[in-house]
């Protein structure tokens, strides 16, 4: 019971759908390999091509030698101010909250990532 306009609708209809599958180049996966592995397959070459940034592991290096050395910054000026030296009391106080600041900062962070490493490793497989 498909009458004349609704079969010519459907034709046009795959049409469109024809003309988009080439031009997007999307192509039906070979014999003997499945779209799972092409998928795959993609995603980690285009992984590997946008990855341009610095790893987790430098981020975190670069983060704690900041904080330390806010904390060396603190020790010096304290120490330059009991040593008698024109350092204003007003900055040696602020070096040391900033370090103190700093610190408690990456102690939250260091919990976040191990309170999630914790939830990942207790999931049910």
């Amino acid at each position: 019971m498909i009458d004349a306009t609704s079969a010519s609708s459907i034709q046009s209809m795959m049409d469109t759908i024809r003309a988009y599958q080439s031009q997007s180049r999307i192509t039906p996966p070979e014999v003997g390999e499945s779209a799972f592995a092409k998928e795959l397959t993609s995603q980690s070459e285009l992984t590997k091509v946008t990855h341009k940034g610095p790893s987790f592991t430098d981020s975190i290096k670069e983060m704690v030698s900041k904080v330390n050395d806010a904390d060396n910054k603190a020790d010096a000026l304290g120490e330059a101010y009991q040593r008698g030296e024109d350092v204003p009391l007003t900055e040696v106080v602020l070096s040391m909250q900033k370090a103190s600041l700093s610190f408690e900062a990456t102690l939250q962070v260091r919990n976040k990532v191990l309170k999630a490493y914790e939830d990942i490793m207790n999931m049910p497989v």
